[in-house]
Order: structure tokens, then sequence, then C-alpha cells
């Protein structure tokens, strides 16, 4: 039986084959985004995997729904599986802001589906963090989550050499619209424009400019300026004070979600273009006030960084650690009639917080020191009997050799 297009098996190291994907570096990857993100006073929340339909189509129109995996369930409502979080933030945020101080900053972990083409750094599935600040308009919001994306990346060993992030500004945009004259009507193929100058040719991008009527050369000195606006100034002055500035640049060939996101938006890539962005976001003021029917109306902004880019990042840079086993003592019973308090003591190491093996069934000791030379334990300990008939631990550190009995049995 084969696993579906587009989803991953997750196996312990070592690997048993290329194709598989490490549960220790997805673990790893986690640990290192709940660690970063609670040391910036972000809280952890989670939603359901199955959301009703209208949730994403309210969103993004009824064309998202060729890329989600949806259905109608067993009580005939139209369902899908999650394909962002952010349309889930909202809809909790709006039923309950009022238990909650503002700015509520909140993280996730989902994991997300999408019933779309794979291409490398795109699967069907993955996980993403997700980081959002709900109910602050100050661009010091839009700092604090940047330095969150920076400091996250850098948890990794990943330096100003080899991400930047892109700032750019959908207010900025939209202002260039207006003054050169641009219809409301003709803006979002603008915008589309706009979005797809690094995918097209110069000649296909010329002709949708001149079909709105905007001049390609100016859209292009507009970019190559790269003049800050006043918002995006103050939150690259906010992140020069913390000494991370090396890590934006001000790009506005970024635009992103068109008809999504409000004010500053940015996207974070490897210096070395090798792969697709590592992360993206920006400001959604509008998304609350839509999901709710106009009932809540909260400012908002986050990013998503998925593990699949970041993993693959991470391996082509040597910057993911080793996993070994986990295992610090292996227990040796070598004696049967002590068995029982074996087991005995090897409850209280657990219990004391170590991760301890042990032989499930009576086994060789030759057989018994070899597994935990391939669990590479730290230590072996086995009782033993005093002439006496009490009970001692004889630990050996499997590292540098060196024994020592301890009685009663207790830690080295």
């Amino acid at each position: 039986m084969e696993r579906l297009p587009g989803f991953r098996d997750f196996y312990p190291e070592p690997l048993p084959h290329p194709d598989v994907w490490s549960a220790d570096a997805r673990q790893y990857i986690f640990d290192k985004w709940r660690m970063v993100a609670r040391r910036y006073g972000f809280r952890e929340y989670d939603g359901p995997p199955l959301e009703p339909l209208e949730l994403y189509t309210l969103k993004s129109g009824a064309e998202i729904v060729g890329q989600l995996y949806n259905f109608v369930d067993k009580g005939e409502r139209s369902i899908s599986l999650r394909p962002e979080m952010t349309p889930t933030l909202a809809r909790m945020v709006a039923a309950h802001e009022r238990n909650y101080k503002k700015p509520i900053k909140w993280f996730a972990l989902p994991q997300l589906f999408r019933y779309e083409r794979q291409q490398k750094g795109r699967l069907r599935e993955h996980f993403q963090l997700n980081a959002d600040v709900i109910g602050e308009t100050d661009t010091a919001a839009d700092s604090e989550l940047l330095g969150l994306l920076i400091d996250t990346l850098r948890a990794f060993g990943l330096t100003a050499e080899d991400f930047v992030i892109r700032l750019s500004s959908r207010n900025a945009w939209q202002e260039f619209f207006q003054q050169r004259g641009g219809k409301p009507e003709d803006a979002y193929n603008f915008y589309q424009a706009v979005d797809k100058l690094e995918r097209e040719t110069p000649e296909e991008s010329r002709k949708k400019f001149s079909a709105v009527g905007i001049s390609f050369d100016e859209v292009n000195d507009f970019i190559k300026g790269g003049k800050p606006t006043a918002e995006l100034q103050a939150v690259v002055d906010n992140l020069t004070a913390r000494g991370l500035a090396a890590f934006v640049k001000i790009d506005y060939q970024v635009i992103r979600g068109l008809a999504y996101y409000t004010g500053v938006v940015f996207e974070a890539f490897d210096k070395k273009g090798e792969f697709r962005a590592i992360a993206g976001g920006g400001r959604y003021d509008n998304l609350i006030k839509l999901i709710s029917g106009g009932k809540v109306n909260l400012p908002a902004l986050g990013f998503g960084m998925g593990d699949v880019v970041l993993l693959e990042l991470l391996k082509q840079r040597g910057l993911l650690p080793k996993f070994d086993s986990q295992i610090q003592t292996f227990c040796l019973i070598e004696d049967e009639t002590l068995r029982p308090a074996s087991l005995a003591f090897i409850q209280q190491l657990r219990d004391a917080g170590q991760a301890v093996e042990y032989a499930l069934t009576p086994a060789k000791s030759d057989k018994q020191f070899k597994r935990a030379m391939e669990l590479k334990a730290q230590w072996t300990v086995k009782l033993e009997k005093t002439p006496e008939g009490a009970l001692s631990a004889k630990w050996k550190n499997l590292a540098t050799r060196e024994e020592k009995t301890i009685s009663p049995p207790g830690l080295p």
C-alpha cells in the first residue's frame, strides 16, 4: 500500500530510505519554533483541521475550491481540510476577543492541506509556524513580528549571509497606482501584473501595465528606487535599534495576497536564490471584520513559515544536528533473578527524568551490551548483590569506560 502523492511518512533516524522524512528533524524544527515564539511572549493556540468551506471562499473567493481537499460530510455540510490557518484564527478571535487583552500575540503549528501540483518546496501537506498580532495598528507590531521571524531563522544557525527579508507595502503600491490615475476597476489587474513581474517576460508585463494605463518603465523605476515610505522607514528604524537591520531590505517587487493584505508585507528568501520563499506575511486589517460579518473589527498582521522549504535549506547549509538515540542509560540484566529489582530501579531512573532502555526478555550479556552501543547510550548500569545480600548499581561510562559502584543503587 503506497502513501498518497504529495504526503509524507516521518520515520525516526537513521532513515531507512531517502524518500522518507525525518521525524526527529520535524520535532527539532517544532521545538525551535515554539522556543522563539514563547520568548517573544506569543501564546500557542490551535483549531480544527476541518472547517466550513465558506470560511475559505469568504476570504479567497470560489476559485480557491480547486486547490482544496473539500467534500460534503454526512451532515450535508460543505467542509474542507484547512489550507491555511489565518481564517481559523480570525474566526476564533472574532468569537472571543473580549476575553483577551490587546494586543493578542498568538502562534500555532498547524498541518495544512492543499490539492495542487507538487513541485520543489511545495507538497500537498505541510506543517507551518503561524504567528499573528491582533489589535494593534502601530508599525511597532509589524517590527515585533519581523523580529520574531528573523530570530526564528537565526535560532537554526542561519545568518544575514543566508537569508534576507524583502519588505514592501500595499499602501505604497496603492498610492503609486492612484497618483498615476489608476481606475479602481483596474486595481486588481494592476496588482496581478506587479505580482508576476519576476515570473513573466518584460514584454508580457509591459502589455499588462499598458492595458490599465500605467507605464511599465515607471513601475520599474519605482521598484529600483526602493525608497521607503514613512511606515516602512519606521519598521526599518525599529529593527535597526535591535541590531537586525542587516536582515531586511526594501523591495517593492513583493506584493503578496492581492485581496488580502492591507499594509506592510514581506517575504523571507535564501540569498543564494535556490529555494522558494522561506516565509511570508504582512498586515491584513480587514479579515476579522470580513469573517465576523462586520461584528468585530480588529487590525491584524501575521506570517507563515513552512517546514518543507526550511528543512531543505537547513540540509543544504549543513545546519541540521545529528539525531542520535536519546537513550541515556541502558540497564543490563545479566542475572534474571534480579529482573524484578532491575525493573524497580529502571522505574526510579525514569521517574528521575532519565531515558532508560533494557532487554525486554532474557538475553546474553554481549547481546545486551551490543544493543546499548547501537542505541549510543551514555551509560550502562547493572544491579549486583554484595556478599551481604544488599543491592548495588555498577555504572559504566561508555565514552570514558570509567566504572563506579553505588550502594544503595542510585544515579552516578
